[in-house]
Formats: C-alpha cells, structure tokens, sequence
C-alpha cells in the first residue's frame, strides 16, 4: 500500500473516536499493552512527561516541546486529534514523522491488528512509542487522547505528570461530576512521580491531592506559584502585531523569579498555561534538565514555528480580520468569548458547526445573542446536521443560516463582514481543520 492507501486502511479497519464517537473508546489497556509487547514494549525505552486535562494540553505540550528542543534535547510529541495530515500526531523536534515510516509500520503490523483488532488511537499509541524508541528521543511530551486512567498512552512511566485542569467535557465517558471528571484524570500520577496541576480550582483539588498521597507523589499547583503582572497585555489592538506575540511578566511567588516573555501563541488563555509550563521546566530542572531561561525565552517566541502548533486563537486572514480556535466544551468557549470580548469589532460574525454525541446545551447558552451564525456541519461521521444545530441554537436566541459546508459558510461570513467586523470560526476541532 502507497500512504494514502494507508491511512485509507487506519481510518475504514479501525474503531475510531472521530467517526464512532464512545463506541470506538476502549474500557482497558489491554490492547495498547498487547502491541507494545509485540513491539518489545518502547514505552519503557524512553523519558516522557504525560499532560492530561480538559483543555490546554494540547497548546502547554506544544509549549514544553519547543522549550526542551530549544535546550538541545531531542524531544518526541505526540498529541491528538491532527487537523490537516495524520501525521501531525507524531514529531521527532517538530518534524512529522515521514509518510514511509507509517507505510512501514503498518505493514509490519498488520497482522497484529488483524488479531487484537486495536482502535485506531491504540494503534496511532503504539506507532509514536515505536517512533520515540527507534529515534532513541532523549524525552518524549506524550498527550492523553481521552481521559487518563484508561487512556492508551497510560501505559508510560513518565518522569513527570501534568494536569492542566477539568472541565465538562466527554461525561457518558468520564463521569457526570468534575470530580469524577477529575479522577479519571488523576489515574495518570504515578508511584513517587511528581505531578503539576495547572489550575487550583477549589471543588476537585481534594481528588488530586489524596490521589497524590496515595501515590507518595509531590505535588503543586501552577497557579499558584505565578503571578502575571498588570503590564502583561496582547500588543497593538487589532493591528497585526497583536495577533503575532503576546507580552508577558511573569513572577514566581516565593522565588521571586521573573520572566518577560513574548509569547506567539496570542489567545488569554495561554495565560494559564504559561504558568503550568513554567512550573514544569521547575520541576525537570530539579531532575537534572539543563534549561535556561534564555532557552525558555527562545522557544516560547516561537512556539508555532517549532512545533507546528496551529488553530489556537489564529489569525486566517486581517481583511475582514478572521479568527479560528479549537476550544469547543463549556470552558474552552469560556474563553474563547474572553478573546472575542477583548478584541475590537463592530459585529461579531461567527461560523460554527459541533458533533452530534455531546450535550451542547451549555456551550449554546453561553453564546452571544447579538452575533449572526453562519451554521454549518464538520466533514465527519459524528458532525452534528446544520439545520438541527440551526433549530437548537434559536432556542438560545441564536439566529443565522445553514450552509452545506464550512467552507461555504466561512465565504458567505467574509463576504457579509465589514471593515470593523470579526469573523470567528469554531464550535468544535473538526471544523477548525477544514479551514487552517
């Protein structure tokens, strides 16, 4: 098989999450730990740091990623789900793994797959381990895919785990309370192996802090270990700088370190995950990681060119100004409205399209009354129909069109915004990778 033809064989022979939703969510580790013994068991052949959490993970191990490349290590990534090419999945300091090396694996295994019949997210698991092994990685950032206690990427020892924080988001998988949420996502501290928690949010911090005693793991939380200084601002409203770097200071409470950072990733809430970053580099500092924070400075003004990091808070076009973000439960759209609210328009013009398998009630009563919708349905199996999103935004005064794809409502947004207006584009990952 050509590569194509591969990834062809990937999405239509194995269970996956994208097009089956729960049902392509496996309930143990059994599967990924059956490959990886194939395999000679690579998750054991590499340094790793595991970052879970609701949201931020994906921006905090692009961030971390940059750092430790910028430091002179030679850094895995694996994150989840990839937007343009499968292959964005997996990267040796930044680079996608070559077409090839998928081809081959997947011929090299396919009778493996034939007989554990993994989903397609084990088997994309068991790919990256494979890659970090035979690349001989001198540390890997490894992001849960859903969850953590029976994500397949728990079958790593890690040197550090990391929680960004909890929020509502895959609840007929993970439980129906932020504490349950949140002790599925504790199953990823381990025996003696310090955690970071990014957020102290005061209802679930008693999960994370027993799990940690049990564990006889340190832990602390990011937040509060840094304070972000009043001068710390996005700069140049609405011009194009603004949407380039973001100007941070950024002070550690009882060292008293402080850093200025420019940072490339624009969006508020990489505030949050700053703090999270920074706490990290303390702790594999402690470890024996060479970091400096001439090496921190470096990285984090490059962040997208490093890694490859795309659809968070970006800029598509400045005439009419078009934004797109991937934050699509309850607290991802918390803050994406944060960043509508503190970017200058006249009248907000928003694309959005979500699946059909969650609960969106409460993303849509969040939602601006006084913008028009241009509603439109992601290219995948799970992407909610337009017209029903159509019917269920109204009820939340939420008025606009349906389009038979994003594209076309992206166009008629662009073509209807004036000068001074925003054109926002997102509701869910899937239709951000349409237009990035």
């Amino acid at each position: 098989m050509n590569y194509q033809q591969t990834i062809q064989y990937l999405y239509t022979q194995l269970p996956m999450f994208t097009r089956d939703g729960a049902s392509a969510f496996k309930k143990d580790l059994t599967n990924t730990l059956e490959l990886c013994k194939r395999l000679g068991n690579p998750q054991h052949q590499f340094k790793s740091i595991h970052i879970a959490g609701t949201n931020g993970k994906g921006s905090t191990s692009h961030m971390l990623a940059a750092i430790l490349q910028t430091a002179g290590y030679k850094t895995g990534l694996y994150t989840s789900p990839h937007l343009k090419d499968f292959r964005e999945r997996i990267r040796v300091n930044g680079q996608m793994i070559s077409e090839q090396t998928v081809i081959d694996f997947v011929a090299r295994h396919q009778t493996d797959f034939d007989e554990i019949e993994p989903s397609f997210f084990e088997m994309t698991v068991a790919l990256a381990f494979d890659v970090f092994a035979k690349e001989k990685v001198d540390i890997a950032i490894v992001e849960v895919g859903l969850g953590g206690r029976l994500d397949s990427t728990n079958v790593i020892t890690p040197l550090l785990s990391v929680i960004t924080n909890i929020g509502w988001d895959h609840m007929n998988m993970l439980g129906n309370t932020l504490q349950l949420i949140a002790g599925e996502k504790a199953g990823i501290i381990k025996p003696g192996i310090p955690v970071v928690i990014g957020e102290n949010q005061p209802e679930i911090a008693p999960v994370f802090i027993d799990k940690a005693k049990q564990q006889d793991s340190n832990i602390k939380f990011a937040s509060d270990e840094w304070t972000i200084g009043d001068d710390s601002k996005v700069k140049n409203q609405n011009s194009k700088t603004q949407f380039e770097y973001t100007e941070l200071t950024i002070t550690h409470c009882s060292q008293l370190t402080t850093y200025y950072l420019k940072l490339d990733l624009t969006g508020i809430y990489q505030q949050k995950n700053i703090k999270t970053v920074l706490s990290a580099v303390d702790e594999l500092r402690m470890q024996g990681f060479v970091i400096t924070d001439n090496h921190i400075a470096t990285a984090l003004r490059q962040v997208k060119t490093l890694t490859g990091l795309h659809g968070r808070w970006e800029v598509l076009n400045m005439q009419p100004l078009t934004i797109c973000d991937t934050g699509h439960n309850p607290d991802g759209i918390q803050e994406v409205i944060k960043n509508i609210a503190a970017t200058n328009h006249k009248h907000l013009h928003f694309v959005m399209g979500m699946v059909n398998d969650k609960d969106i009630t409460k993303v849509l009563a969040m939602l601006p009354t006084n913008a028009t919708y241009y509603f439109c349905k992601p290219d995948i199996p799970r992407g909610l129909d337009a017209e029903s999103l159509k019917l269920q935004a109204e009820e939340f005064g939420l008025h606009g069109n349906t389009y038979i794809s994003v594209k076309a409502a992206l166009q008629s947004a662009q073509a209807n915004a004036g000068d001074n207006d925003l054109v926002f584009v997102g509701g869910s990952t899937f239709v951000v990778a349409e237009i990035v």
